[in-house]
């Protein structure tokens, strides 16, 4: 196996345990396991589990973001494509922080926190980026209003994400980020 394909077998694994088991509960043996791969391979490529983690979701994230960029639905208005897309991209977000590595994990960890401002900046950076690079977005608002509207909706969906208690909380949460909050910050941003 040459190196990419052993990238591949390991962030595939990383995936699919990750998400079945949680980050907590998944060992670098059951990814190598997995993956069909030495420990030493594992570590050569990938020098923690952290690191596999942070892969992992950029990828899952990326993916979607570009999915979601791609895939522009005929909105009335730039403010309706807008509000839309934060939520989307919002909601994935909190999903495969949720699935990936779950919310009691990030929540008692110590190493988790610093983990997630890492992975929150790389979040920002990613998602400011992105909407740079879409034309319907990028080329009408600035990357000022951007990074407003992007960092205060990241900040908003993760303070909610550590005050939930209940899936029925989050839900709620989103309902009235989605109705109370958003459009304020929608507006603020193409004003």
């Amino acid at each position: 196996m040459n190196q990419e394909d052993v990238v591949f077998s390991i962030k595939k694994a990383a995936r699919d345990l990750f998400r079945k088991y949680g980050y907590n509960k998944t060992s670098v043996n059951e990814l190598v396991k997995q993956a069909h791969i030495s420990k030493a391979t594992f570590y050569k490529i990938f020098p923690s589990k952290e690191i596999i983690l942070h892969e992992v979701l950029m990828d899952y994230i990326r993916e979607n973001v570009e999915d979601i960029l791609s895939t522009r639905v005929k909105e009335p208005d730039l403010a309706t494509f807008l509000g839309k897309t934060i939520l989307r991209v919002s909601r994935v977000t909190y999903t495969v922080c949720n699935e990936f590595v779950g919310w009691e994990f990030i929540r008692e960890s110590t190493n988790a926190q610093e983990y997630l401002k890492t992975l929150s900046d790389d979040l920002e950076f990613l998602l400011l980026s992105s909407f740079i690079k879409n034309e319907a977005i990028g080329s009408t608002i600035s990357e000022e209003k951007l990074t407003f509207l992007i960092k205060s909706s990241k900040n908003i969906v993760f303070s909610f994400a550590f005050t939930a208690v209940t899936e029925a909380d989050v839900r709620k949460n989103f309902i009235s980020f989605q109705k109370e909050i958003l459009p304020y910050l929608v507006q603020a941003t193409i004003a």
